[in-house]
């Protein structure tokens, strides 16, 4: 176990087992509002805040990809007016912050539908993800109006298009092929997904990549899950023994 201090000074311990992809689930914001008698609205905004935090220890412990679950699938049966300041707070974080995580080195992608979302929200979207493109130090997912069984669908879909075009042989379909019509087709697994809020459970969430991912549940609301939490995911993640239904012996075999 080695320390890492990154410009401000922040210091934690650095864990031999490192994830290069972390998922979060960000839960909490609405029950954190409530305890400071404020407005779900509110609560969202400093949801926003929680993220610079973590994009910082990110940076600090070279994950390659953060995945963001900001909007499932089912967030449309919340009520019209936190959905509508929900799609506000994403279009101001688009806003403000891309060219800061541009300059930064971070690509930006959106995983989820689209059709389902305003023009102007779109837009901000692609453009973000043109800006961004060819960034290569790391990779900031959002996944926006996401969800595991649609993503699977979607996929399934796809492939079964490109088989009955004579594109895909039905007999070479397998796995590692399945798993290249998902909307992450083109990233690594997560590692690690984190949820705060204190419940235990995924949400829809990146059901099939999350085959063999760790997991981490705290009681943390997302708006106080700061650098300091974020170090003790890791710290956590970097104590777990990860045989991937073998044996420590064998995935050491495979790994070297």
């Amino acid at each position: 176990m080695v320390s890492a201090v990154n410009k401000d000074g922040f210091e934690g311990p650095k864990s031999a087992l490192q994830p290069k992809h972390v998922a979060i689930i960000m839960d909490g914001n609405n029950r954190w509002a409530k305890r400071q008698n404020l407005s779900s609205s509110a609560g969202h905004k400093a949801g926003v805040e929680a993220v610079r935090g973590v994009l910082d220890a990110c940076k600090l412990h070279q994950i390659d990809v953060l995945t963001l679950y900001a909007f499932s699938s089912e967030n449309w049966r919340r009520p019209r007016p936190e959905v509508r300041a929900l799609m506000a707070l994403l279009m101001r974080y688009l806003r403000n912050e891309v060219q800061e995580l541009h300059d930064d080195g971070v690509r930006i992608q959106f995983i989820g539908r689209r059709d389902r979302l305003g023009p102007r929200i779109v837009q901000l979207m692609e453009r973000s993800e043109a800006l961004t493109a060819y960034n290569t130090r790391s990779t900031l997912v959002i996944a926006v109006d996401y969800g595991g069984r649609w993503d699977i669908a979607q996929a399934s879909l796809r492939l079964a298009a490109d088989i009955q075009a004579g594109r895909v042989d039905a007999n070479s379909v397998n796995e590692t092929m399945m798993s290249e019509y998902l909307v992450t087709g083109h990233l690594p697994e997560p590692d690690l997904c984190i949820r705060t809020g204190g419940d235990a459970r995924v949400s829809n969430f990146m059901l099939w990549q999350f085959a063999y991912t760790e997991f981490y549940f705290t009681d943390t609301l997302w708006p106080d899950f700061d650098r300091t939490a974020f170090e003790h995911a890791l710290i956590d993640f970097g104590g777990r023994d990860r045989r991937f239904g073998g044996r420590n012996e064998e995935v050491a075999h495979v790994n070297g």
